[in-house]
């Protein structure tokens, strides 16, 4: 055989041995479903919700045959604390709580983008945020409603399996979403799992059987039909299927390695509770001290317990040394505390948030002392928006797409700014002060969208308009202008 046709030969066996869709697919979700990165995500928005590990916990205790048993007598407190939800809302807080503001120049495309990306759309940007920093990213599928509407939906991240172009994670080749529907069959509920496959072709819909039994084969989903486009036109009537030239779905990441705040801190959080929980336990079992008995006149500690918990008594033989004695025990509260609050200092270091219950805030801080205490949030805040920046340049591709397609306008070209107006606890003298003094440096605009009384700062633009058409109205009302009149009346000119 010749080395060409052991080419021609080898290439056809591996044509053959190629997975088909499905299967890759199928072996993609079956990663996924027991990967740690999805684990992670369902982790966090447990402790998001306060449902913290520590309330699984049951206390045990060796038993008569060594092996450790549950110890129903003995207190189980679960002390839950919301340090992930503190530290999520904070983070969303300091970058949204006010809102987005979105700049251009070209007044037209200024008012096509303010009616896309109106408020609802900048209500779901603080979704998509606590989102990311609880599963590591967020997802925003585009797509148009049914009453033709370009629209906006954020979809759970622990349904979205992302397959990447490149390594660094900035263009999709395809997305994976799989996920539950509930199902009735007769009276019975069961819950069936669908998968969707978006590529650049369009849309691939499966149904993958009941959950209790765990992905087995996929089957071409007959109510939704087997593929479709990523949406449908109406051609003269008939509905007509088209397709983005990309994925119409876009990753707001948390950090370059879309990592989870809860893969930083679940350890500490569930130390926390854990040591709180036990010195909760210790206080309930062991109030004052351990019982030393010499003598008893009963016949087991069960009984002996009972009896000092209910009769406030116990009965002791006539010996010499009989008796009740008490050991008691004291708890280190000192270490205890110290332990506790460098937990705490740990969990607010590594979530980088600022710990309002802190030292450091008995007394009204300086504006300097401000912006130390708030650094690790802060530059937190800059990674977040570095990678939200990146996810909405992606977004105005479809924006513009769609503007084009609806008004045969391209406005590509033009810049847009989008501003995240930080809530950070300032001296509000001062930065008003510095707003002032920057007049005729920056733009109108800009000193607006940081002054810390404007909320909304093209609304506040257009009230600032309208108090100066009504200001020159009254002055022509009476004549015109104040320095115009006055010179009116003297009759003379400045030299």
């Amino acid at each position: 055989m010749s080395t060409t046709e052991e080419v021609i030969r080898i290439i056809k066996a591996g044509a053959a041995a190629t997975m088909t869709d499905e299967q890759i697919i199928q072996q993609e979700i079956d990663d996924w479903l027991s990967s740690q990165e999805r684990k992670d995500m369902l982790d966090g928005e447990r402790y998001y919700r306060n449902g913290n590990d520590i309330l699984r916990r049951i206390r045990k205790t060796i038993g008569d045959d060594g092996e450790l048993v549950e110890a129903k007598n003995l207190a189980n407190n679960k002390n839950v604390h919301g340090f992930l939800r503190k530290l999520v809302d904070q983070k969303a807080g300091y970058l949204l709580s006010k809102e987005m503001s979105i700049q251009t120049e070209n007044t037209e495309y200024d008012a096509l983008l303010t009616g896309i990306l109106d408020k609802g759309f900048r209500r779901m940007m603080k979704s998509l945020l606590k989102e990311s920093i609880k599963k590591g990213r967020a997802w925003l599928h585009v797509y148009y409603d049914e009453t033709g509407r370009f629209r906006f939906k954020r979809l759970p991240s622990e349904e979205i399996i992302p397959l990447w172009k490149d390594t660094a994670h900035t263009e999709l080749d395809a997305i994976i979403r799989v996920y539950e529907v509930d199902v009735y069959e007769g009276s019975t509920k069961t819950i069936n799992r669908k998968v969707e496959f978006w590529y650049s072709g369009g849309v691939k819909r499966y149904d993958a059987g009941t959950i209790d039994y765990g992905i087995t084969a996929l089957v071409a989903d007959v109510e939704m039909g087997e593929k479709s486009g990523h949406f449908v036109v109406d051609d003269k009537g008939e509905e007509k299927p088209m397709n983005w030239e990309r994925v119409p779905f876009i990753c707001f990441k948390y950090n370059e390695d879309e990592l989870p705040l809860i893969a930083l801190l679940k350890s500490l959080i569930d130390e926390y509770d854990q040591k709180k929980s036990d010195n909760s336990n210790n206080l309930e079992d062991l109030p004052n001290s351990v019982f030393v008995i010499k003598g008893y006149d009963g016949t087991n500690l069960g009984e002996f317990r009972h009896n000092l918990s209910v009769l406030r008594a116990v009965k002791v033989s006539a010996e010499d040394n009989a008796g009740v004695d008490t050991l008691n025990l004291e708890i280190d509260t000192e270490a205890y505390k110290n332990h506790m609050d460098m937990t705490r200092n740990d969990i607010y270091e590594f979530g980088r948030g600022v710990d309002t219950q802190s030292d450091s805030f008995a007394t009204a801080p300086s504006g300097e002392a401000l912006k130390f205490l708030y650094a690790d949030l802060d530059m937190d805040a800059n990674d977040i928006e570095n990678e939200f920046q990146a996810a909405l340049e992606q977004l105005l591709w479809f924006v513009n797409t769609h503007v084009e397609k609806t008004t045969g306008k391209d406005f590509s070209k033009e810049t847009v700014n989008f501003l995240f107006n930080r809530d950070i606890v300032i001296n509000e003298s001062q930065v008003i002060t510095d707003a002032k003094n920057s007049e005729g440096i920056i733009s109108k605009e800009t000193q607006l969208a940081n002054h810390p009384w404007v909320t909304d700062v093209k609304e506040e633009l257009k009230r600032m308009e309208a108090e100066e058409k009504a200001a020159m109205d009254r002055a022509e009302e009476y004549g015109g202008l104040p320095d115009d009149k006055a010179g009116s009346e003297t009759g003379a000119d400045e030299e």
